[in-house]
């Protein structure tokens, strides 16, 4: 029997929706008995997480910790945590657990490693790129890091904010192409999609370029975790 996956969500609950679907998609199960339990708690009252970091807003830990134990209570036997941003507070949260918490982000190093590539362009929100979390992770393995201008920077965050977590469908993409195209220009052999929303992103509007996806990173990470095969073909 496989252990059970916890997910703490809500940052944002399309992004929550996002890592279950892919657990499902990339188990290798013939039948339902053969897929993995997952418990879920989309939690929406956890305070934005760039706020929290660059203008001192709300403190959102309290609430990722009271997620966490609930899940921990519900019988996970693992956490993850589909918000890149929130790894910056991976440290305060894993203290009050009894059992494991993944890392997003280590999870994906890894994966760059294993790829054999050596310099990467990452796409996120203000709060990860200024918080230096995939910075640290990746300087400390020489992978070279490249981030978009400020002017890029900002078409980035429209499409998380008034993009995916907006609904809107019909935003403007010329600056987000652009700030693609900024991150080859510099050398980067992929994009990091360094925010949750971004895998759905590139889904809802058909983007096509090299790029890794730390959700699916994280979704192969948590299911091999509870002894559980990832499908040979799953592409991540």
């Amino acid at each position: 029997m496989t252990k059970t996956i916890g997910i703490l969500g809500g940052m944002g609950p399309l992004a929550t929706c996002d890592l279950f679907h892919k657990i499902i998609d990339i188990t290798d199960a013939g039948c339902d008995q053969e897929h993995v339990c997952v418990c879920i708690d989309s939690n929406s009252a956890i305070a934005d997480r760039t706020k929290a970091i660059l203008e001192g807003g709300e403190d959102p830990v309290p609430e990722m910790v009271k997620s966490a134990v609930r899940l921990q209570s519900m019988g996970a036997d693992v956490l993850i945590m589909p918000c890149n941003t929130a790894h910056y507070f991976y440290d305060r949260i894993v203290p009050f657990l009894d059992i494991p918490m993944l890392h997003m982000i280590r999870e994906t190093v890894k994966t760059v490693r294993q790829r054999g590539l050596t310099k990467v362009g990452l796409l996120a929100t203000d709060g990860t790129c200024r918080s230096g979390v995939y910075e640290t992770a990746f300087h400390a393995e020489g992978i070279e890091m490249y981030v978009p201008s400020p002017a890029r920077q900002q078409a980035v965050m429209d499409v998380t904010y008034k993009g995916v977590k907006a609904g809107n469908l019909s935003i403007d993409l010329t600056g987000f192409y652009a700030a693609m195209d900024e991150l080859f220009d510099q050398g980067a052999q992929t994009l990091i999609l360094g925010c949750t929303e971004l895998p759905v992103a590139f889904d809802l509007f058909h983007i096509d370029r090299p790029s890794i996806d730390p959700t699916m990173v994280l979704a192969a990470a948590a299911v091999c975790f509870v002894g559980a095969n990832v499908k040979e073909d799953a592409g991540y």
